[in-house]
C-alpha cells in the first residue's frame, strides 16, 4: 500500500483507539444509578468505578509512553488495545462492585496505552506540512469523546443496560488491533537503552498519590486540605517530586530528561494542556449536574445539550490543525482559550432561577468554538517544540498534565461549587419570617446532608411530601435551586480564571520553531 494511503488509515486507526480511553473516562457517569440499583453499591464505592480508571490511566501514561521508545511503539500499543479488551468484557460480566472496580483499574492500563503513544505514533506517520491536520483530527476525537461521553453512555444504558457501555468496546477494539497489525509500522527501538526501573516506580507512585490525593477531596467534601486523609498523600506527593528529580539527574538513562522543561513552549503547551482539564473538562461535571438534576433532562437528553460543545470539534478540530501551521500554535491557543473565557462569563452573566436552556446555549457555542481550536495547536506545539527522541516522552508528559488537570478542576471546581451553594443556603434560609429557628437548623441539616447535587431529587422524594403544604414550600425550593445557582456562578468564574490563565501564558510561553521533519 502507498504510504500516502497508509498514514491516514494509521490515524483512522489511533483515533478509534482514543476515541474508546477517552470515552471510558466520562462515559461511566450515566451509568452510575443503574449500576448502584444492580450491586446495591452505596456511593463511595460506586465513585471508584470513575476513579478506578482515572486513577491507574493518569499512573501509567508516562512510564508506558517511555516503554513505547525502548521496545517499541506499534508493540506497546497493541499491547495496550488488548489490555483494554480484556478490560472491558471483564468489566461488562462483572458481578459485583468490587470485581467492577479491579477491572476498570486493568482497563486504565490499556487506556494509557492507547492514549499516550497514539499521539506520538500520530506525529511519526506524518510529515511537518501535514501534521497540523492529522493532529487537527486527533484532537477533535479527544474533544468529541470528552463531551460526548454523556450523550454515548445515555444512549446505551436507556436501549442495553449498563453493561453495554463496557462491552461495546470489545468489536471497536478487535478491529482496531487488526488494522494496526497491518498498518501501523514499528518505530525505531534504541536497544541500548535500558528502563530506569526506580524512575519507573517514582513516576507512577508521584502521579498516583498526587491524583488519589484529589480523589479523596472529591469523595469526602467535610475532609480539609489539611485532613490526615489528603495531607499524607500530598506530602508524599511532594517527597517522591523531590527524590524523581533528583533520582533522573543522576540516573545514565532517565525516565524524563528534565532537560525538556528548559523549553518554554513545551511548558506553555503543557500548561494550556493543564487548565483546559482543569477548566473546561472538570466543569463537564457541574454543567451535567445543573442540567439533570436542577433542569430535569436525562442523560440522554444532557448528552443531546453537550452536543453543541462536541459537534463544533468534528467541524472546526481539522481546521485548526490547518490554521495552527498558517498563524502559529500561540496564538491559536491563546485565543481559543480567551474565547472559552468569554463563553462561560456569558453563561455566568446569563444564568438564573428558574433555570432554561436559553440560558447556557450562548456560553455553550463559545465554548464549543473554544474547544474545537485549541486542541489541536496545543498537541502540535508540545510535539513540534521537541526533538525526535523526546516525542514519546512529550506525548506521555502532555497527557499527564491533560488528565491531572481534569482531577484537578473536578476538585476546585466542586469546592467551589459546595462553599457557593452552603453560604447562599445558610443566608436565606435563616432570613425566612414564617417558620421557627429550630425548624430552620432542621432543614439546613437536611440539605446540607443532601448536599448541592441532590436538585429536584430532593423534592421529588416521599420524605418531602410531608412538608409540601407548608406555606412556604415553593419558597424554600427555590431557595435551594437559588444556592446551586450562586455556586455555579463561583465555578464559572474559577473556570474563565483557570481559561485566562493558560490564555496568558500560552501567548508569553510559546514560540514558534521550525521543525525538520521526522
Amino acid at each position: 500500500m502507498e504510504k500516502t494511503n497508509r498514514k491516514w488509515l494509521v490515524l483512522i486507526t489511533v483515533s478509534l483507539a482514543v476515541l474508546m480511553a477517552m470515552l471510558d473516562i466520562t462515559i461511566v457517569n450515566v451509568a452510575l444509578p443503574e449500576i448502584q440499583k444492580n450491586f446495591s453499591s452505596d456511593f463511595s464505592n460506586l465513585q471508584w468505578v470513575l476513579n478506578a480508571y482515572t486513577l491507574v490511566y493518569a499512573a501509567m501514561l508516562l512510564p508506558i509512553s517511555k516503554l513505547g521508545d525502548i521496545i517499541g511503539r506499534k508493540k506497546v500499543f497493541l499491547l495496550g488495545l488488548a489490555i483494554f479488551v480484556i478490560g472491558s468484557l471483564a468489566s461488562g460480566l462483572a458481578s459485583s462492585d468490587l470485581w467492577l472496580n479491579i477491572f476498570r483499574g486493568f482497563q486504565g492500563i490499556g487506556g494509557a496505552a492507547m492514549m499516550s503513544l497514539s499521539l506520538t505514533i500520530v506525529t511519526a506517520s506524518f510529515p511537518e506540512k501535514q501534521r497540523g491536520l492529522a493532529l487537527g483530527i486527533w484532537s477533535s476525537v479527544v474533544g468529541v469523546a470528552i463531551s460526548g461521553g454523556p450523550l454515548i453512555g445515555g444512549a446505551l444504558v436507556d436501549s442495553f443496560g449498563w453493561r453495554s457501555i463496557f462491552l461495546v468496546n470489545i468489536p471497536f477494539g478487535i478491529l482496531a488491533i487488526l488494522l494496526g497489525l497491518f498498518f501501523i509500522q514499528e518505530s525505531n527501538k534504541n536497544s541500548n537503552e535500558k528502563i530506569d526501573f526506580l524512575g519507573f516506580v517514582l513516576s507512577t507512585a508521584l502521579i498516583f498519590t498526587t491524583v488519589l490525593a484529589l480523589i479523596q477531596k472529591e469523595m469526602h467534601e467535610n475532609y480539609l486540605w489539611t485532613d490526615w486523609h489528603i495531607l499524607s498523600l500530598l506530602g508524599l506527593s511532594i517527597i517522591l517530586l523531590i527524590v524523581f528529580i533528583i533520582t533522573e539527574r543522576i540516573v545514565k538513562q532517565p525516565m524524563i530528561e528534565l532537560s525538556i522543561f528548559r523549553n518554554w513552549s513545551f511548558n506553555g503547551a503543557n500548561i494550556a494542556a493543564f487548565v483546559l482539564g482543569a477548566g473546561l473538562y472538570g466543569g463537564f461535571t457541574y454543567l451535567a449536574i445543573l442540567m439533570q438534576n436542577y433542569m430535569g433532562y436525562s442523560g440522554f437528553e444532557t448528552g443531546v445539550k453537550m452536543l453543541l460543545i462536541s459537534g463544533f470539534t468534528t467541524i472546526l478540530g481539522p481546521l485548526a490543525g490547518i490554521i495552527s501551521g498558517k498563524i502559529g500554535n500561540r496564538w491559536l491557543i491563546s485565543g481559543a482559550l480567551f474565547i472559552g473565557a468569554i463563553g462561560i462569563l456569558v453563561m455566568r452573566q446569563m444564568i438564573k432561577v428558574p433555570f432554561e436552556w436559553s440560558y447556557l446555549m450562548p456560553g455553550f457555542v463559545l465554548l464549543g468554538i473554544s474547544n474545537a481550536l485549541v486542541n489541536p495547536p496545543i498537541s502540535n506545539a508540545a510535539m513540534s517544540s521537541v526533538d525526535k527522541k523526546q516525542v514519546g516522552m512529550a506525548s506521555g508528559i502532555l497527557n499527564v498534565f491533560r488528565q491531572v488537570g481534569i482531577s484537578f478542576g473536578v476538585v476546585m471546581l466542586g469546592i467551589k461549587l459546595t462553599e457557593g451553594y452552603n453560604n447562599s443556603l445558610d443566608k436565606h434560609i435563616m432570613a425566612i419570617n414564617n417558620i421557627d429557628l429550630g425548624f430552620k437548623h432542621q432543614l439546613l441539616e437536611v440539605f446540607h446532608k443532601s448536599g448541592d447535587f441532590a436538585g429536584s431529587l430532593i423534592f421529588d422524594s416521599k420524605q418531602a411530601e410531608v412538608f409540601k403544604q407548608m406555606p412556604a414550600y415553593e419558597h424554600i425550593k427555590n431557595i435551594v435551586f437559588s444556592a446551586f445557582n450562586a455556586g455555579i456562578k463561583d465555578v464559572d468564574l474559577l473556570i474563565a480564571i483557570f481559561l485566562l490563565i493558560g490564555s496568558l501564558a500560552s501567548a508569553l510561553l510559546i514560540r514558534e520553531k521550525s521543525k525538520p521533519e521526522l
